[in-house]
């Protein structure tokens, strides 16, 4: 085990107690002040709303055992579960080996922020978020209120720093993401059987590892968190805001509990400030009721929207179909099943984040780094048809039903040529992506059909993006009727750009 670099109870009061001052008197000066509705006056970036395509990433040293999901540090203290099992057998008890035993291992030989950003500008992506601190408590940057930080133990560097350097040298916008607030509870498994969990050493780790009730996955503490713990909350995110100025602060579940919401609005109030400061807009991602609509951006996790939503909203979803973080046995999506949900979040006015799981050592997995490119592949063909776009009227028609709501991202069937989705640049210019490959090569899109209300006016031109020469088209009542080159069979989805002029009925 690392010797950890402590700091004592009153230093870390008086570093918590200075910064909340700074916090407060930057919101005092406003122009955002801490409720909700002088935070409603926010308003979501145009960068954002152009994005579309974020990457996310996962990595810490939970990638370490790479074993289950990236809950192993709480699932390895409780009894029962197949991650307890697995740590017993293969690392022995949590009171001799315990979650802090891994952070030796976890040293991050092969990590180049460089070569990582390039990949994710090779994808495609427009925004790239790493998890600054997850759950565990160990936060993957230089933070001054722990010892337990990527900068002081394991890697020893500045991850956060590196990555945030490399992704705006590449021209890419940098996000945050903030898991901590779960460690209130996250190691409380550890209070029930003989393990380091109850070693007030590391107490600064593991937390306050208070009981719990409910589904253990997804649990409520008896005690909700104090006022040490929500001011020391506060006082990194705050920090992690200043040190590496992200322009998107995501947060997971369980902020929604009622004692965080003066805590939540503060922060926002901070934020947005700080924000409004460097001339930049930023955006923060929630979930559930964790703010009050139109104050942030709500994230529905590996979930989607049947319909249009008049706000942009995000859906986070990860390469794997079970695991965020890199585990040894991944089964993973395949780049047409990611791409066809990135078009129909897009058309339902969404933007996706996608996420991937690095190996310890800092490399990214060959499948994963295979998807990206293939993902970046499509977009750098068919990126007109999703970058700076707006939902049209309607988002699309055919067959296949969205599964609505959270933790649903594998269970609709797989799209077909049936199946359209549309997004709109102006008010001349429409894209048709069909989601599937016609049978006989012809594409059709009752939505365009001559009798269209929507569409009442005059189609000029219907081109296919990627392709120069021109395409057999009609449009009759029973839609638009487009002939598709063989030779983009391979492409998966192909997209349709209509130009038009619409009439007075149509506007």
């Amino acid at each position: 085990m690392e010797e950890v670099s402590r700091l004592s109870k009153s230093t870390l009061h008086e570093l918590r107690k200075a910064k909340k001052l700074e916090i407060n008197a930057a919101v005092e000066a406003g122009p955002f002040h801490a409720d909700w509705s002088s935070l409603d006056a926010y308003s979501v970036p145009r960068w954002y709303e152009d994005a579309k395509f974020g990457i996310f990433i996962h990595w810490g040293v939970y990638s370490v055992p790479a074993f289950g999901t990236e809950w192993y540090a709480r699932n390895m203290y409780r009894e029962g579960t197949e991650v307890y099992e697995h740590h017993l057998a293969t690392y022995g008890s949590p009171d001799t080996f315990g979650y802090k035993d891994f952070i030796p291992q976890f040293t991050a030989e092969k990590f180049n922020a460089e070569e990582w950003a390039a990949l994710f500008k090779r994808a495609g992506a427009a925004f790239v978020v790493p998890v600054a601190e997850h759950h565990d408590g160990f936060a993957m940057y230089d933070c001054p209120y722990s010892g337990w930080t990527a900068a002081k133990m394991g890697p020893k560097r500045d991850i956060i720093g590196e990555l945030a350097a490399a992704v705006r040298r590449h021209y890419m916008t940098f996000g945050v993401s903030s898991h901590r607030a779960e460690n209130w509870w996250y190691y409380n498994g550890g209070r029930d059987i003989p393990s380091d969990v109850q070693d007030p050493a590391y107490a600064e780790l593991y937390g306050p590892a208070q009981p719990t009730y409910g589904n253990p996955a997804y649990p409520l503490p008896i005690l909700p968190p104090n006022e040490e713990f929500l001011d020391d909350w506060l006082v990194r995110t705050c920090d992690l805001i200043d040190r590496y100025g992200p322009q998107l602060l995501y947060f997971d579940w369980w902020i929604e509990q009622p004692v965080f919401k003066p805590y939540l609005q503060k922060l926002a109030a901070y934020y947005y400030n700080k924000a409004a400061e460097w001339g930049q807009g930023a955006v923060i991602n929630y979930k559930f009721d964790a703010f009050a609509e139109g104050t942030a951006v709500y994230d529905m996790e590996r979930g989607q929207l049947a319909d249009i939503n008049p706000e942009v909203w995000q859906t986070c979803t990860s390469v794997g179909e079970t695991a965020w973080c890199h585990i040894a046995d991944h089964k993973y999506k395949t780049s047409g099943a990611i791409l066809g949900d990135l078009v129909d979040i897009v058309s339902k006015n969404g933007v996706m984040l996608l996420n991937v799981g690095p190996r310890a050592d800092g490399t990214i997995p060959e499948e994963e780094q295979a998807l990206l490119r293939e993902v970046g592949d499509w977009l750098a063909v068919n990126g007109e048809a999703i970058y700076g776009t707006r939902p049209w009227k309607v988002y699309g028609e055919g067959p296949t039903q969205i599964v609505s709501g959270t933790f649903n991202d594998t269970k609709r069937s797989p799209f077909t040529a049936q199946d359209v989705r549309f997004t709109a640049r102006g008010d001349k210019l429409l894209y048709a992506s069909v989601m599937g490959w016609p049978e006989d090569g012809t594409a059709v899109v009752g939505t365009l059909g001559s009798g269209c209300k929507l569409l009442a006016g005059e189609i000029g031109k219907v081109e296919l993006l990627g392709w120069k020469d021109s395409l057999e088209w009609s449009r009759e009542v029973n839609g638009l009727t487009v002939k598709l080159p063989d030779a983009v069979r391979g492409q998966g989805i192909v997209v349709l750009r209509i130009e038009y002029a619409a009439s007075e009925l149509a506007r």
